[in-house]
């Protein structure tokens, strides 16, 4: 029973090395020949499914249409949009041979598709009516990142990205905001996330993008994982493609653009924020697997009759009936991280009860009639996911911080992580200095009323920012 825990590095004594090893003893993913990119397994595949399909849905719900864009992007058609380039330059893979012959263009493989949406743009959009368009596409995207973990930062990306078009910057600029708060909702009530929500500074926005918006998790260890952006493109990248359209008033006019995305660097999330020193932690609603079925000695009519309950109201379970022992059943349901485990004794059935265990915080729950487990097990499940996001969002705020002066700043950043909120000037040069001193960045800007001066300058302040260490 106990190699299985034994084997998960304490979180208080090596966080990384903690959540590398619930990754690999939890089964979501698996090392490969191929450097810096990782083999997610059919458990971690299984959370990225439910994910991907809780989203899809919203996306739909609000008239987005999925679409496959080509891997490869010709440089030339990169080029086009230089500042976009110059941002994405240090993470590009090219390909510079098909087969045996020498391209005579290299192709990148794409980073992020902005200029495959544009190129196509300009062809279907000819009037005001082809517009909105509203388009998504579930891909893969490759950056050569140099320090890789996994969900965390990988050189093969999973991810959605969502590409829009629109008549007006109004109606450009809702939709960044709309889609900005269908992540914020998905990661508050789905992933049980305590997120802060804002704008990224200049200097931290998106290569071309006019404003990026940003979804802002703390994990348990005090630092920052961005956790999904929304941008508001303006007629910038239109521009650069010359795309235009016939409006109402017999006029050329530039679409305005939208781009959005969330990867599954949002497991990376979950991981890091609910799981413990016992292995994966999963909130109710984004678990594969809700229930796992250990029977211990002849259960054979109730194990079918509980399962009878469970596929009726259509929750998901596992039945382990391998043979080992219970202990080490016990155990592993624990490094999985299914949220409810039954353990279905025959000395407790002939005892009047069958024991459920809550993963959450391991609290055991008699059940006395067999009958009513499947209303026990979905309150429970309800109760876990509450649980979860509260337990969260209290460690989250016993690490929020709101100074006005810089050596307090300082102080705080050089005793551990956090996000300390101040009022900043808007100088990208303060922003520099912080980070130089702290190896703090700007997380985003909030929409909070200014108060005061910025510490680092002492200049009349224009905005609230939260500072922090990111993964």
């Amino acid at each position: 029973m106990g190699s299985l825990v034994k084997d998960i590095t304490d979180r208080e004594v090596d966080f990384a090395k903690w959540y590398t090893n619930v990754c690999k003893k939890a089964d979501l993913v698996d090392y490969s020949s191929v450097k810096g990119s990782m083999i997610i397994r059919p458990y971690g595949y299984a959370i990225w499914e439910n994910m991907v399909s809780v989203l899809d849905k919203e996306f739909k719900k609000l008239g987005h249409e999925n679409v496959q864009m080509p891997l490869l992007i010709p440089e030339s058609l990169l080029n086009i949009e230089k500042e976009h380039v110059e941002g994405f330059a240090p993470e590009v893979a090219w390909v510079t041979y098909g087969g045996s012959e020498k391209l005579e263009e290299r192709m990148c493989i794409r980073p992020t598709s902005e200029t495959l949406f544009c190129e196509h743009y300009k062809k279907i959009i000819k009037s005001y009516r082809d517009l909105p368009i509203l388009y998504n596409q579930w891909a893969t995207i490759v950056r050569w990142e140099k320090t890789t973990r996994p969900f965390l930062r990988s050189r093969e990306i999973l991810w959605q990205e969502g590409h829009t078009m629109h008549a007006t910057p109004t109606e450009a600029r809702e939709e960044t905001l709309r889609m900005l708060k269908v992540y914020e909702d998905f990661q508050r009530n789905y992933l049980a996330l305590p997120v802060i929500v804002g704008r990224k500074t200049e200097k931290e926005k998106f290569a071309g993008a006019e404003e990026t918006y940003t979804i802002e998790a703390m994990m348990w260890d005090g630092v920052a994982l961005q956790n999904g952006t929304s941008h508001y493109f303006g007629d910038h990248f239109a521009k650069a493609f010359g795309i235009q359209f016939l409006d109402k008033d017999n006029t050329l006019k530039t679409p305005y653009q939208t781009s959005w995305g969330v990867t599954t660097r949002m497991i990376g999330g979950l991981i890091m924020t609910h799981s413990d020193n016992r292995g994966l932690v999963l909130p109710p609603k984004i678990a594969p697997i809700k229930v796992c079925i250990i029977p211990i000695g002849e259960v054979s009519q109730e194990l079918d009759k509980v399962k009878n309950i469970l596929d009726k109201m259509n929750i998901t379970y596992k039945v382990d009936d391998t043979d080992k022992t219970p202990g080490f059943k016990f155990a592993g349901a624990e490094v999985k991280g299914y949220p409810i485990r039954i353990e279905l004794g025959r000395r407790d059935l002939d005892n009047g009860f069958t024991t459920l265990v809550r993963r959450d915080n391991l609290e055991k729950i008699k059940v006395d009639n067999l009958d009513n487990i499947g209303n026990v097990i979905v309150d429970t499940l309800d109760d876990i996911q509450k649980s979860l996001y509260n337990k969260a969002l209290e460690r989250r705020n016993t690490m929020l911080y709101e100074v006005k002066d810089y050596d307090e700043f300082k102080n705080i950043a050089s005793n551990g992580n956090g996000f300390i909120k101040i009022n900043w000037c808007g100088n990208t040069a303060c922003e520099d200095k912080i980070k130089e001193d702290t190896g703090m960045k700007s997380r985003c800007i909030i929409d909070e009323e200014v108060d005061n001066v910025c510490p680092v300058c002492k200049n009349k302040a224009k905005y609230k920012v939260y500072f922090g260490r990111q993964y």
